[in-house]
């Protein structure tokens, strides 16, 4: 008997890998498995069985970033007979659960599913599309389920399990394993190129007299075949979704001999972004040195404490290069800025904190508290200088001097 282990999840891929159970059984000439994530009760399991049974051969397959893969070595000193391994490399983990079942198909193992012997499974991808900090809510009500495998059977099987929990009028979507792991990665590269197109415009607006990307924004999403959605301008988008899966899809099409200009361009752009604000900045005030710059906002959106792919910390960084002291506010991310910056940064616990310690003010991430900062609070900075990178704010005020990412300066 050959028993397979799978040891390891999937690092930073964002398709939920499902076993569909058949109801066919196997002989003992047939298909058995067992796959962790508990991969020592796994394989502590198979090497009780060998301890019984001296014809049993244990396989490990781990699924990670290591070459010198410590959970192999591990298995193997435990008691595995052969170890292997499908790399997975950051920002090029597409269709990992083609290349598991592919793997799965071409060896002749005989399978114990769960721990439980004599099961078929089928390999399925069933990508999701949460929303940070809205995860709940977009699971109870998802735009659509996509079911992506190659086993006409166990898709339905896994609709029809989809069907017990969702309402009459949920949309479905039926597809091979690999266009399903397709569906999830374009759906962010897309949603990253509208928000850099309207950041592109926005950058435009700035430097024309009298003009609101907002209000660009507003028209162009009242057109049917555009959709107001993802048509924010700001500093940049980051989290950690889009970055990832942007640089995956370009990872891999160079891979396989198709270079994406398009989706680079998208990611250049935007990493370009957070420079618009320090180009705004260094327009403003002359001498950057030994000033304190106030960050409001250091998750990468509001209602959250992520940090990941922030441009918050982008822009922190390009401040403390040009020997800025950065003073930052966040409701929920201090803690694990923290973790970064260390003592590199004045941290404080109150906005309003911001205004009396620092010369000038940015507001990065648009939490609701930050919409009651007023023109009073503006005036104590010490240059009197707010950039507001979201435009939550709006003020008309000749003693301080307000500045809208995506606004073009006043006519007079």
């Amino acid at each position: 008997m050959n028993i397979l282990i799978c040891i390891s999840c999937v690092p930073d891929t964002t398709s939920t890998i499902s076993f569909v159970n058949d109801d066919k059984k196997f002989n003992s000439d047939g298909v058995q498995y067992i796959i962790g994530p508990y991969e020592d009760y796994a394989l502590a399991r198979a090497v009780e069985l060998k301890e019984k049974d001296n014809s049993i051969h244990i396989s490990v397959l781990n699924v990670g970033l290591e070459r010198n893969d410590p959970l192999l070595r591990k298995a193997l000193a435990i008691g595995a007979d052969d170890a292997y391994r499908i790399d997975v490399f950051p920002n090029d983990s597409l269709f990992v659960a083609h290349q598991i079942s592919s793997f799965i198909n071409e060896n002749p193992f005989d399978i114990i599913l769960m721990g439980k012997e004599s099961i078929d499974f089928n390999l399925l991808t069933n990508p999701e599309f949460l929303r940070e900090s809205s995860a709940i809510k977009d699971t109870r009500n998802p735009h659509v389920v996509i079911v992506g495998g190659n086993d006409t059977k166990s898709r339905k099987k896994l609709v029809k399990f989809y069907k017990k929990i969702y309402p009459k009028n949920q949309d479905y979507v039926e597809t091979n394993t690999t266009t399903a792991e397709m569906i999830k990665y374009a759906n962010n590269a897309f949603l990253a190129t509208k928000i850099t197109f309207i950041n592109s415009m926005a950058n435009m607006c700035q430097k024309i007299p009298d003009t609101n990307v907002d209000d660009i924004a507003k028209v162009m999403g009242m057109d049917p075949r555009i959709s107001p959605l993802f048509l924010n301008a700001g500093p940049g988008f980051g989290g950690s979704c889009l970055p990832k899966d942007l640089q995956a899809l370009i990872t891999y099409s160079k891979n396989i001999g198709y270079s994406p200009k398009l989706l680079e361009a998208v990611q250049n752009c935007n990493n370009q972004q957070v420079d618009s604000i320090i180009k705004l900045l260094k327009k403003n005030v002359k001498n950057l040195h030994n000033k304190k710059i106030g960050i409001l906002g250091l998750a990468f959106k509001e209602n959250t404490n992520d940090i990941r792919e922030s441009v918050s910390i982008n822009l922190i960084k390009k401040l403390l290069q040009e020997k800025c002291i950065v003073n930052v506010h966040d409701p929920k991310a201090l803690k694990n800025i923290k973790k970064i910056f260390k003592n590199k940064l004045e941290y404080f616990d109150e906005y309003k904190q911001i205004f009396h310690n620092s010369d000038c003010a940015i507001l990065m991430t648009p939490w609701e508290e930050y919409t009651k900062i007023n023109s009073k609070l503006v005036k104590k900075l010490k240059l009197k200088l707010f950039i507001d990178t979201r435009r939550v704010l709006s003020f008309n005020n000749d003693e301080i001097k307000f500045l809208s990412l995506g606004i073009g300066p006043r006519n007079f």
